[in-house]
């Protein structure tokens, strides 16, 4: 492993593990403790952890936490957990659900992150005497050579986290450290075995913590039980095609499940909340061609508003790698625009824009932020003929 480009001597720097309960945190936390760092852990509890307590794919709750403490009693390294659940249904729950009814597709991880882990828990590792705090988030930090650290793509493509972690501010990258960005899965796996850890055979998490078995409605529905209404599904012309129970059982892009017969398949195009209308089209209506950003958090160099024209790669999705693109100031708007070099379908509101310095596997993160609106071919082209 790297070493953590600490100033101190290991003997000497006292490192907080985010301790999730999982295996990759669990390896951040020996690995540092067998190399002689002063390791404290640190779990959150996030939710109902007696209501999930048996529920597999999770993190942050029941049977996580209690992993957690076994790995921390093996270890030989003091063990707090924080009951974080005001706040994190406060600042991740409530916002998720309002953000559905919005017709959006939130992230709650990229908010958890934000406005829990990296702020919340940065701060209670400062009050314990910490030099650093841990995760086992698969993106590397590396020093730069004007000072502070970037934060860049995993070694491992195929986990890398970073998608998540562009809200990260340049202060907390400066007492952040990420040891398995250099590392794979299966590496990881191996090392777990090495040290004995009771969770080197645990299966990763699969589902946002909160939402059993990625059923969003279900949840949405049980804090926001008088906010849906059903509404009309239309085409692109307005023409009803059918009626739905909500728009929170649809997202952009989707396709199966719409209800509604077609010669021809038929894709979500649009949300509107207002007016509690689905509206679908053929897939080449979801083809977006221009982003605009909201909330920004910026790591690259220099003022944002100077990159105006600046070539750069970027995410929509997770699961995509980084495509070419140009990123854009809009003075009148004040706020920041991406250009595709190739549309790409299923953009939605809500969703995280993260902005690469290019395309490359190792890529810089230099930022990103929450999309608040998409052009798409169609509207653009609509435009230029009106």
């Amino acid at each position: 492993m790297n070493s953590l480009d600490l100033p101190k001597s290991p003997h000497e720097t006292r490192v907080v593990v985010a301790m999730s309960g999982g295996v990759d945190s669990s390896v951040v936390a020996g690995l540092l403790k067998r190399e002689g760092y002063d390791v404290v852990g640190v779990t959150l509890q996030l939710y109902d952890h007696g209501a999930a307590i048996h529920r597999k794919g999770a993190c942050c709750a029941g049977q996580d936490i209690n992993d957690a403490r076994r790995v921390a009693e093996a270890l030989g390294i003091p063990h707090y957990v924080l009951d974080y659940e005001d706040r994190f249904r406060e600042a991740v729950i409530d916002r998720f659900a309002e953000s559905y009814l919005a017709g959006e597709t939130p992230i709650p991880c990229v908010e958890c992150n934000r406005s829990v882990k990296f702020r919340d828990l940065l701060g209670m590792a400062h009050d314990l005497g910490a030099d650093a705090l841990a995760t086992g988030h698969y993106v590397a930090s590396r020093p730069q050579a004007g000072g502070g650290r970037g934060l860049y793509r995993a070694l491992d493509p195929a986990r890398d986290q970073s998608y998540f972690l562009y809200a990260t501010t340049p202060a907390q990258l400066d007492f952040l450290r990420f040891p398995l960005g250099e590392m794979g899965k299966d590496e990881t796996r191996r090392l777990a075995r090495d040290l004995g850890l009771s969770v080197a055979e645990k299966a990763d998490s699969q589902d946002i913590c909160f939402v059993p078995q990625g059923r969003y409605a279900d949840v949405i529905a049980k804090l926001r039980p008088d906010a849906t209404r059903p509404g009309e599904i239309v085409d692109l012309e307005g023409r009803s095609l059918g009626r739905h129970e909500g728009i929170i059982h649809y997202t952009i892009g989707q396709r199966r499940g719409l209800g509604v017969a077609a010669g021809a398949p038929l894709y979500v195009v649009r949300l509107e909340p207002d007016t509690a209308r689905v509206v679908v089209g053929p897939r080449e209506a979801l083809a977006t061609s221009r982003i605009r950003l909201d909330d920004v958090n910026w790591l690259g160099e220099g003022p944002l508003q100077e990159l105006h024209g600046a070539e750069v790669a970027v995410r929509v999705r997770s699961t995509r790698a980084p495509r070419p693109a140009r990123l854009d100031w809009n003075a009148e708007a004040s706020c920041a625009e991406v250009v595709l070099a190739t549309p790409e379908d299923g953009v939605s509101p809500g969703q995280a824009c993260v902005i690469y310095a290019d395309a490359s596997e190792r890529s810089r993160v230099l930022g990103g932020g929450t999309i608040r609106r998409v052009q798409t071919l169609a509207a653009e082209a609509g435009a230029r003929a009106a």
